[in-house]
C-alpha cells in the first residue's frame, strides 16, 4: 500500500488531465492506497472552480472531485497564488481583495507550495497530470 500525492496542473475542461487524475484517484484509492492529498497547480485550479457548469449531458468534474474527497476523506488543496491569478477566490482572499463574490467551496482549500512539500514528504509517489 503507497502513500500518493496527486498533482493536477490542467483545468477540468480542455485536456482532460483532471478527469484522467481523478479516475487515478479513484483507482488508487479502491487498491487500497492513500491519497494523501490532491494538489492543483498552474490551470489545474480552474478545475475547482464552482462556477464550473457543464451541460446536463456532461460531467461536471468539479462535483466529482468534491463528492470523491468527501467520500474518502482526502484534502484538496489550490495553490492561493495559481487560483487567484485564475479568478478562483475562497471566502477569505475575495474579502482580503475586496471582492464581493467567491468560487471555491469546500471541501478544496486555498494552500501555499509548503503545501505541496509537505504532502511529497509524506507521500512514496508523486503522480503528475
Amino acid at each position: 500500500m503507497s502513500k500518493i500525492l496527486i498533482q493536477v496542473n490542467q483545468p477540468a475542461y480542455g485536456k482532460s488531465s483532471s478527469y484522467h487524475a481523478l479516475c487515478y484517484a479513484k483507482a488508487a484509492v479502491a487498491e487500497g492506497h492513500q491519497i494523501v492529498r490532491v494538489f492543483f497547480y498552474q490551470d489545474g485550479v480552474l478545475s475547482t472552480n464552482s462556477l464550473n457548469s457543464p451541460a446536463s449531458d456532461e460531467y461536471h468534474l468539479t462535483q466529482a472531485w468534491q463528492a470523491f474527497a468527501q467520500t474518502h476523506h482526502i484534502p484538496l488543496i489550490n495553490c492561493v497564488s495559481a487560483a487567484l491569478r485564475r479568478g478562483v477566490l475562497s471566502p477569505v482572499e475575495a474579502k482580503e481583495n475586496r471582492v464581493a463574490q467567491w468560487n471555491l467551496l469546500p471541501p478544496f482549500e486555498m494552500g501555499g507550495l509548503g503545501e505541496l512539500v509537505t504532502g511529497i514528504e509524506h507521500a512514496d509517489r508523486v503522480i503528475s497530470f
